[in-house]
């Protein structure tokens, strides 16, 4: 077939330009695209030349280097735009140059990086036009911030509670400078090695100690420190890691100490983390009960359960300790998933049938049965029942459950777990299957706290009588301290073999840095004015400063009852974010974070109550 007839444009025989000596239209289109395809290539070799500025000006312009040089003196018509003409040429041969090197430079990248990198550019793009109208950047709503009363208080009247409140805030100051020096963006210190110290409970994420800190350096005025801080988080803080973190702890010091954060300084950077944070949180709870797995990669969104923990079970302490921050949650992002979360939580654990009417530790997220028989208001519990009255309070008491369910608790606690010693101090024992184990936790010890705070809304006329436990236990608590040889207190102390709040094994004599104790004292001064309660306090003060403190910040001992301390050399984040601001709040007035207005997380980080008045502002207290 001839080539002609493949062509959708042949020639008619009958047309003027059939004779031989002139171009059939078929053959004129074939001209035209080569000639249009020379003039293209002359065109693109001018530019991409090594010298294309004069090829250009010699061929565009009448002002080339030689013409230029031509011109002398001022009455030059041609002289001033000769110049700008040199001044685009050598524009464009600047943005030529820049733009080979940029290619040659993308060039050289692995693919990966590549295509991180144009992600990263659509991620900008997409959060700059997200950053307009009633909006952030993260998509959340437009709220008009009103600081809580009492973010920070009244020096007090007594000289000597003001100079040992000051002493607690240099200690604070030491502990700070100390993690800043040593360890800055780690999560923790080592004090005795000067160096940072990192725990697999945050898996990848950093800068626990710093976090944990803030509302602490906001509440004692340390506002240097505390923009500091703010800095690190709005630079730093990072949560898209591929690693595996406990949802408990970061909840409680990550997502806890960004919205106190925020409520106490009114700051948008720690309200758009915690929110992030939340919701990198949320596939936990992808469960076929709905009780969240402990364990969660924060990028493959994958839970696990402790292995440890009674055939794969979830843990009361960890599923029954996210309320209080995700009812926040919801509140500032306008997201009511968080708080549909926690509150099917409570719906699974009034579904099952409790035993002496005792919620045991471990429950199965796949049968929602529980496992083994084991019930303890420390280790494994304690915050359980902290968070059900605390979840009353923070909602201007309106959250009636979550009071029936603290008190109904409270009650079988009393049953079946408080007992005297013989020489008449209240403990709480461990219930396993039914049969006590005389041991008490300092994790335990909180409970003389929560006993004094929930006692005015006792049913009945028992708020004396918890009034009492309270007092009581807050006792047994500083007894512990007080029989061993470094005046602080040990993991667990037991009530059997004639002996009384004393540990007895070696594996629980050791003391972390931990703040229970300094909690209850500070809630029975709060409510009773009992002027022992400081002067425990500062009993504890002096221990720490005699056998913690080391020239790098503070450290944990190993054994109590030793005649001298052998140091663990770790910093706890929670000894800034809850001992130390316990302690403060002990030698402050009560205007500072007064308790109708705020509520402490179990973190030590205080969230405001959250008031049903008719602006139903999430932020708003009246």
């Amino acid at each position: 077939m001839p080539v002609a007839t493949l062509l959708p444009f042949t020639a008619t025989p009958n047309r003027k330009s059939a004779s031989p000596t002139s171009f059939r239209l078929t053959e004129k289109f074939i001209l035209l695209l080569v000639f249009s395809a020379f003039i293209t290539l002359c065109f693109g070799a001018i530019f991409f030349l090594p010298d294309s500025s004069k090829l250009l000006s010699g061929v565009f312009f009448h002002s080339s280097a030689v013409e230029t040089n031509t011109h002398t003196g001022p009455d030059s018509s041609d002289a001033g735009s000769a110049g700008n003409d040199d001044r685009l040429l050598a524009k464009i041969k600047k943005d030529h140059e820049k733009a080979l090197l940029e290619a040659k430079d993308t060039l050289q990248k692995l693919p990966d990086v590549i295509q991180n990198d144009i992600l990263a550019d659509k991620a900008k793009v997409t959060k700059e036009s997200m950053g307009k109208g009633g909006k952030d950047g993260n998509n959340l709503p437009f709220i008009e911030y009103h600081r809580p009363p009492g973010a920070t208080g009244l020096e007090p009247q007594d000289p000597e509670t003001r100079e040992r409140r000051a002493k607690i805030k240099e200690m604070m100051k030491h502990a700070w400078d100390s993690y800043k020096r040593y360890a800055w963006g780690s999560n923790e210190l080592r004090p005795v090695s000067k160096q940072g110290h990192s725990s697999n409970l945050f898996g990848s994420i950093k800068g626990a100690t710093i976090v944990d800190a803030l509302d602490t350096l906001y509440i004692m005025e340390m506002f240097e420190e505390f923009d500091a801080a703010t800095d690190w988080v709005e630079k730093s803080l990072d949560f898209n890691v591929n690693a595996e973190v406990s949802v408990f702890e970061v909840n409680i010091r990550f997502v806890g100490g960004l919205l106190s954060a925020y409520y106490l300084s009114g700051k948008e950077v720690f309200r758009r983390k915690a929110v992030e944070l939340g919701e990198k949180l949320l596939p936990a709870f992808k469960t076929p009960t709905g009780i969240p797995w402990a364990l969660l990669n924060l990028k493959s969104g994958i839970g696990r359960n402790w292995p440890w923990a009674s055939g794969g079970s979830s843990i009361l302490a960890e599923y029954g300790t996210l309320h209080l921050e995700f009812m926040h949650l919801s509140r500032l992002s306008g997201n009511p998933e968080f708080a549909q979360k926690v509150m099917n939580i409570r719906k699974v654990l009034n579904r099952l049938e409790k035993p002496q009417g005792l919620y045991p530790n471990y429950l199965n997220p796949n049968s929602g049965q529980w496992g083994q028989h084991h019930v303890s208001v420390g280790g494994l519990g304690d915050s359980f029942y902290e968070y059900l009255l605390k979840a009353w309070l923070m909602s201007d008491k309106t959250d009636e459950e979550g009071k029936k369910m603290y008190y109904d608790a409270l009650q079988a606690i009393e049953t079946n777990l408080m007992r005297k010693s013989t020489n008449g101090l209240t403990y709480i024992a461990e219930w396993k299957g039914g049969l006590l184990e005389h041991k008490m936790g300092h994790l335990t010890c909180f409970a003389g706290g929560m006993i004094a705070l929930g006692a005015d809304g006792a049913p009945g006329d028992k708020t004396g009588h918890q009034m009492e436990q309270a007092a009581e236990i807050a006792r047994t608590c500083h007894e512990s301290y007080a029989r061993t040889t470094l005046k602080l207190g040990p993991e667990a102390f037991r009530f059997d073999g004639g002996v009384e709040a004393i540990a007895t094994r070696q594996n629980e004599k050791y003391f972390i840095l931990r703040p229970e104790v300094i909690e209850t004292y500070m809630y029975m001064w709060r409510f009773t004015h009992d002027p022992k309660y400081r002067e425990w306090g500062w009993e504890a003060v002096q221990a720490l400063e005699q056998h913690c403190r080391v020239e790098g910040g503070y450290s944990g001992v190993r054994d109590v009852y030793a005649s001298s301390p052998n140091y663990d050399d770790v910093q706890q984040s929670f000894y800034l974010a809850e001992t130390l601001k316990y302690l403060y709040l002990l030698f402050s007035e009560d205007d500072h974070l007064p308790f109708e207005h705020w509520v402490f997380n179990t973190e030590a980080h205080p969230l405001p109550v959250i008031r049903k008045d008719k602006t139903d502002r999430p932020n708003e207290v009246e």
